[in-house]
C-alpha cells in the first residue's frame, strides 16, 4: 500500500484502518488508477475531506462515514459486491457505499440518474461521502485536469439540487469556491 495512506491521528480506529486496507487492496488488485497515479491517492483525498468536515457528523456516524470514504468506489470500480463490503466493513458502510455507486449507463447523466441521487439523499452518511468524493475530484481537477473541472462546474447546479442538505452546507460552499 502507498506510504501516502496514513490515517489522520484524530480519526484512527480499527474500523477505519480496516476499510483503508480493504479499499487499497481492492483498487491495487484491479490495477485501478487515478489519472496516472495509484488510486489510493484519490481515496486518501476523499478521506482527508471527510476528516476536515467530520465535525458536521454525529459522533456515532464518524467511523462509518470515514470508512465509507475509503471504500466508496469498491463496488463501482473493483468488482466487489454489496455483500463483500458488508462482510468486511459492516452493514452501515455497505449501505453508504451502495448508495454512492453509480447506476449502469453509457453516459455520466445515465450513470448519475434520479434513482442514484435518491439513494444518496436517503442516506445522510452517503451524502457526506459523495460530497467528500466530489470535493476530492474537483480539487484534483483544479490542480491537474481542467477538462474535468469544467465538467464538475457544469454539473454543479444539478448536483446541488439533487443532494443538497442544509446539514452539509459548509461542504457545498467549499465546492462552490472550487
Amino acid at each position: 500500500m502507498d506510504e501516502f495512506c496514513k490515517l489522520n491521528q484524530g480519526f484512527d480506529s480499527e474500523a477505519i484502518r480496516n476499510a483503508m486496507e480493504y479499499a487499497a487492496d481492492c483498487h491495487i488488485g484491479t490495477n485501478q488508477k487515478y489519472d496516472t497515479h495509484s488510486y489510493t491517492i484519490h481515496l486518501k483525498m476523499v478521506y482527508d475531506f471527510g476528516c476536515k468536515f467530520a465535525h458536521l457528523l454525529n459522533a456515532d456516524e464518524i467511523d462509518t462515514a470515514l470508512a465509507a470514504c475509503w471504500t466508496h468506489d469498491t463496488i463501482e470500480d473493483t468488482r466487489q459486491t454489496y455483500n463483500d463490503v458488508k462482510n468486511r466493513c459492516g452493514e452501515a458502510v455497505a449501505e453508504a457505499v451502495y448508495a454512492v455507486t453509480n447506476e449502469k449507463g453509457r453516459t455520466r447523466a445515465e450513470r448519475a440518474n434520479d434513482k442514484y441521487y435518491k439513494g444518496i439523499r436517503e442516506n445522510e452518511v452517503a451524502t457526506f461521502v459523495k460530497l467528500c468524493d466530489r470535493l476530492a475530484n474537483a480539487t484534483y481537477s483544479l490542480n491537474c485536469n481542467q477538462r474535468m473541472l469544467d465538467t464538475y462546474r457544469n454539473e454543479m447546479p444539478h448536483f446541488c439540487q439533487m443532494i443538497f442538505n442544509e446539514r452539509f452546507k459548509p461542504m457545498f460552499e467549499e465546492l462552490e469556491r472550487i
